[in-house]
């Protein structure tokens, strides 16, 4: 299999088109539906720091311009505090009033280009933010008739900012800050200048296009922002944005040739790659993951757009580490990390416990965004406690460990290991002292499973989450060799946690959410997250734990949910639920969006982008556990294949598989680690290729071999 199979899909286009009479709303909720939520169906545009959508309205087409770093930081509710708009780059174009506009994307390098017709005039803008600089290009064409337009940089209306903008020479500048009553003081700035055409105000000809350069920079990134981004629009030239252009297009041929995946549907193959261009765009910098929304279009958006930490943070990041995207993955550490010292003092003065106790919503760089609301509703339900808003849940803080855990298995970096050990240590400290241990069993209390749910007693969730962090620090003790006098109480909790609760529906075994307390709850998948993200069951569990499971996943039901679909697909291939049922459903799953691949009627965000893109990799290549199986929940006897998904224990593996016939199986070791595989052709002998050189023939239903770092190892039927 070719390396660059995504080339296949540089033709897919993205496609939003629009009928001037449904944005008839102010500015606030903007064309191509962009709501005053925050969420967009617009075309999506970023580096992982800069981000960019854009829509019509009226005369005017709209840049709404993010940048990853630029929230108003403060530790307060209330929309105190949460990622804030940098910008607005407008275009108005003479005559063009209500004119008809649709836009394209091409997923292999996010370029877009929008279409203005009126009165058979036709206009093309087409834009791109380099891969590379925090840099924007916009080129304005006319294909007949020519144009007049003007150009400006404007900014919602907001009394907590401060605005300054204005014109240099043929240079648009703007600056917003957020200086007043915060914590930590946030500025970004924005330049904005022609290089091919004179002036502010440009009359396109046929056969010239006007060339835009905007720079974006922020106070975190450079001191004197203004500065920074009018000397970086001034040396902006024609002949540099070739060089740029190559550059920006080599960025993201490395990105696609990280992994790739085929299967013989296109709906399916859109939603896979068009997820991973989606978190590519908007999730780089280690410091500021994006919020909820990931691009940031108001400043208001729902749930103050922060880093939401019972899933909704977490699941956009699930696909990344087996995708073989591991730097788009590790931006969801930052903000776990830098809150420890208040999730110790919560530890301290709510639950009394050492470890870490982390509320509901947070910011970057410690900031809490739940903290202190008024509401008296939640006051009254118990949902805050000592200023910050828990919902009556304990889980938040080893909830975060699901994708550590993920990047350390996937990696054995130890460097990794180290910088995210202080945060495993106090997961486990406060775990450590808040189960309790009764008959012979540790039994977690006053902990809800879902938000406001009560005092419940073994929310089967925690029951997953506490496995997953006790698995995960033992491993992380043992590589780093540190508290290894502590992991025989760790090991006792493992042995001794209580098992997860079920109960009868239907006549069936499935079960329950909690041992007392909730059983059961109607529009949201958190009854099977134990399984997926929490890695509490897998194809080696006992044939009853694994029915169990499938029982819940049909009784569930929930692949279309507006919340957890992107666990719940993941649970059911990991206990082996139906493949057609599963494939099935995925179809009409990727079939439910926007044209960006936002969901249809889902208010959270991005956490659904890659919802296709994990399912998909866990279908043709498992790891969970160390065990590698091959296409285990591959839907009949289709085609398929992949190059370089990234496993537990380190591995790169790529293989295909066509009229049941699996080959080319190759695993690449990073690190040398033991690699254990479900045999791919039953009751065959097999052979290893060892860095070209004949290896070793195994034999069994599970093979397990040693290998050595950087090692390339091909396996193949016997003769």
């Amino acid at each position: 299999m070719k390396s660059n199979l995504f080339i296949l899909f540089q033709v897919l286009v993205l496609t939003v088109t629009a009928q001037p009479s449904l944005y008839k709303n102010t500015w606030t909720k903007a064309p191509v539906h962009i709501p005053n939520d925050g969420s967009t169906d617009a075309p999506l545009m970023g580096n992982g720091d800069v981000t960019m959508s854009v829509g019509y309205k009226g005369h005017c087409l709209r840049y709404y311009l993010g940048k990853n770093d630029f929230w108003r930081l403060r530790s307060q509710a209330e929309n105190l505090s949460g990622p804030r708009v940098a910008g607005f780059f407008d275009i108005k174009i003479a005559g063009f009033d209500g004119a008809g506009f649709s836009a394209g994307q091409q997923l292999s390098n996010g370029i877009t280009t929008c279409l203005l017709k009126k009165n058979g005039q036709v206009i093309t803008a087409r834009s791109w933010v380099s891969a590379t600089r925090n840099l924007i290009f916009i080129e304005l064409s006319v294909l007949n008739k020519p144009a007049t337009l003007s150009v400006d940089l404007t900014a919602p209306e907001n009394t907590q900012a401060r605005l300054s903008s204005g014109k240099s020479g043929e240079i648009n500048w703007l600056t917003r800050s957020f200086a007043d009553s915060v914590d930590i003081v946030t500025e970004v700035a924005i330049a904005a200048r022609a290089i091919n055409y004179p002036g502010l105000r440009f009359t396109l000809q046929q056969g010239k296009k006007l060339i835009i350069v905007l720079a974006v920079e922020s106070r975190f990134k450079a001191g004197k922002t203004l500065d920074h981004v009018i000397n970086a629009v001034k040396s902006s030239t024609v002949d540099s944005l070739t060089a740029l252009l190559a550059e920006h297009n080599k960025w993201w041929n490395t990105y696609w040739s990280k992994s790739n995946l085929f299967i013989e549907d296109t709906v399916l193959m859109k939603a896979y790659y068009q997820g991973l261009y989606t978190m590519a765009a908007c999730s780089r910098d280690p410091d500021f993951p994006p919020g909820l929304f990931g691009w940031t279009t108001v400043d208001r958006p729902r749930w103050n757009g922060d880093y939401h930490l019972n899933y909704n943070f977490q699941s956009a990041f699930y696909a990344l580490y087996g995708a073989n995207r591991v730097r788009q993955g590790e931006p969801q550490d930052g903000p776990l990390l830098d809150f420890m010292p208040r999730g110790k003092w919560y530890a301290e003065h709510v639950t009394h416990t050492r470890g870490i106790l982390y509320p509901v919503g947070i910011g970057p760089l410690g900031i809490e965004v739940t903290r202190n609301f008024s509401f008296e509703e939640y006051r009254k339900a118990g949902d805050i406690e000592q200023e910050g808003l828990f919902f009556g849940q304990r889980s938040n803080a080893a909830y975060g460990l699901v994708n550590m855990a993920k990047q350390w298995r996937c990696t054995y970096d130890l460097a990794y290991a180290k910088k995210i050990y202080p945060y495993a240590l106090e997961v486990a400290n406060f775990w450590e002292d808040y189960l309790k241990l009764e008959n012979g069993r540790y039994v977690i209390y006053n902990d809800a499973i879902h938000e406001g749910s009560g005092k419940d007693k073994n929310p089967i969730l925690s029951l997953g989450l506490v496995r997953n962090a006790f698995n995960l620090i033992l491993d992380l003790s043992s590589a780093l060799k540190v508290d290894e006098n502590r992991q025989a109480r760790w090991k006792d909790i493992l042995n001794r946690i209580s098992e997860y609760p079920t109960q009868i529906r239907d006549g069936k075994k499935v079960f329950r959410y909690t041992e007392e307390g909730l059983d059961w709850w109607n529009d949201n998948g958190l009854g099977i997250q134990h399984i997926y993200p929490a890695n509490g069951i897998t194809l080696d569990s006992s044939r009853e734990l694994l029915q169990t499971a499938r029982n819940t996943i049909t009784e569930m039901h929930r692949w279309q949910d507006i919340n957890t679909s992107n666990s719940f697909f993941m649970a059911a291939i990991r206990v082996g639920f139906d493949p057609d049922i599963i494939y099935a459903e995925l179809h009409k799953y990727a079939l439910h969006t926007y044209p960006n691949g936002f969901q249809l009627d889902n208010p959270h965000g991005i956490e659904n982008s890659c919802t296709v893109a994990n399912a998909l990799n866990e279908m043709l290549c498992m790891s969970v556990g160390n065990v590698i199986r091959l296409f285990p929940g591959l839907s009949g006897n289709q085609p398929a294949a992949f190059a370089n998904i990234r496993t537990w224990g380190a591995f790169l593996v790529s293989a295909r598989v066509k009229d049941g016939i699996v080959s080319n199986v190759k695993i690449v070791s990073e690190k040398g680690r033991w690699c254990t595989l479900i045999n791919p052709w039953p009751n065959r002998k097999i052979s290893l290729l060892r860095n070209g050189k004949q290896g070793e023939t195994l034999s069994g239903d599970r093979l397990s071999f040693k290998t050595a770092v950087n090692e390339t190892i091909l396996i193949r039927k016997s003769n």
